[in-house]
């Protein structure tokens, strides 16, 4: 696990806390992606590193406008902590955080090209049946499969993909 991960997780536990508690966390969210978006800037990265920059004014850089009270004391607790460069890992956690109180299942569906819509229904319908829970699906086309499609949707990972079925075939015929 990384290191930013690691230093990232409390942070993003104790804001998803605040949000859930003031039944705010879709503007959290929104807040959040935000300010990872302007942190993970390799400009804004400069700047957040320079140690004559206030807390205050990294603040005024990476948060939204109109931010709640709430989400611009959270980033002055991170700007005094020097752990604004984390925001794009806390926001990320923070999203796996809420889609899990919500009973959301993110899912990836990589085709070697672009699916139908009703197999794309179908692929969503299996997958509720699987977890029990709401599925999100974002889709990508990747060539390189050759055809089917590999679904990654979180822990579990289906690999239905022609390209996956050849490199089993492979490693049992060289075993």
């Amino acid at each position: 696990m990384s290191q930013n991960l690691t230093l990232a997780r409390p942070y993003a536990r104790a804001a998803f806390a605040l949000a859930r508690e003031a039944g705010r966390t879709a503007d959290w969210s929104q807040a959040l992606a935000f300010s990872a978006r302007v942190a993970a800037d390799p400009q804004v990265q400069s700047v957040l590193g320079h140690p004559r920059l206030t807390g205050a004014d990294a603040v005024a850089l990476v948060a939204i406008d109109g931010a709640d009270e709430s989400v611009q004391r959270f980033l002055t607790l991170l700007a005094d902590n020097r752990r604004l460069a984390l925001l794009p890992e806390i926001a990320g956690l923070f999203e796996e955080l809420r889609a899990d109180a919500d009973r959301v299942v993110k899912a990836k569906v990589t085709s070697a090209s672009d699916l139908p819509a009703a197999e794309l229904e179908s692929i969503k319908a299996a997958l509720v049946r699987r977890f029990g829970r709401q599925v999100e699906i974002e889709t990508a086309v990747d060539a390189s499969l050759i055809g089917g499609a590999v679904i990654d949707a979180g822990e579990v990972v289906i690999d239905g993909s022609l390209k996956g079925k050849l490199s089993r075939l492979q490693t049992a015929l060289a075993g």
